[in-house]
């Protein structure tokens, strides 16, 4: 029986890209959650584009990575080992620590900050 490109790929290591881009942003997320003592997500799915994966640190500080494939998004939290929110409200949403510079550009002009280009 012929060995399918999966199991070769396994065999060497190697894994499938979306296997080798999980492994990457799940790296990342830990770098995240190393930085600013431990860090929750919450997978947002933006249509075929893909999913964000929102980030929040226990410091409070934010960060979002992106994955073009639901399923590479969902694979990347789990390997991370971060708890995965299903909404981004409530006490998870109150969490987050804006500064100046959202405030500004999430207003726009509507409040004097810089225009959203």
């Amino acid at each position: 029986m012929a060995e399918t490109e999966t199991e070769t790929a396994a065999r060497d290591g190697k894994g499938t890209k979306d296997e080798r881009t999980a492994a990457k942003l799940a790296k990342r997320i830990g770098a995240f959650a190393k930085e600013h003592g431990g860090a929750e997500a919450q997978l947002a799915y933006v249509g075929e584009r893909g999913t964000r994966i929102v980030l929040v640190g226990q410091d409070g500080a934010w960060g979002d990575l992106f994955a073009t494939d639901n399923a590479v998004a969902v694979a990347a939290v789990a390997k991370s080992g971060v708890t995965v929110h299903e909404d981004f409200d409530g006490e998870f949403a109150a969490r987050v620590k804006t500064g100046r510079y959202e405030w500004t550009r999430m207003a726009g002009m509507q409040v004097g900050g810089p225009r959203n280009k």
